[in-house]
């Protein structure tokens, strides 16, 4: 029975985003998305997947050598410089998606009629400047 009740909970994920959703309710039908994902799709060449996929590999490995430093007690200001690597590259990962989505999705929906697509992305825009 608690094998049940586990393979219950990890077929609770988001079929977008592939996050965790709890509780099934967490998992909007009109969008198809979890409440941090939209539900919409992106088709991506197989050159930008790869490029992006290198990018989060590399900024996984940074915070996986800050939680190993973390845990061999280094010094703090050394943590703090690796820490502030690891945001940079987030924030270049996240200029380069950015740019993408402006170059391909907004400007078709723009082209589409649909100019919703411009305030989503200037209220993505202004989370990302937080």
């Amino acid at each position: 029975m608690a094998q049940t009740a586990l393979k219950e909970k990890e077929e609770k994920v988001c079929p977008h985003c592939g996050q965790a959703a709890g509780d099934i309710d967490e998992i909007t039908v009109a969008g198809g998305g979890c409440a941090g994902c939209s539900g919409k799709m992106k088709d991506r060449s197989d050159k930008e997947k790869k490029d992006l996929v290198n990018r989060l590999s590399r900024i996984e490995g940074q915070i996986r050598g800050i939680k190993r430093m973390i845990e061999e007690d280094a010094y703090c200001i050394d943590v703090l410089r690796q820490s502030t690597a690891a945001s940079a590259a987030l924030n270049s990962f996240n200029k380069v998606i950015l740019a993408n989505h402006i170059r391909t999705c907004v400007k078709e929906n723009v082209k589409n009629g649909n100019d919703e697509v411009i305030d989503e992305l200037v209220e993505t825009i202004q989370k990302l400047m937080k």
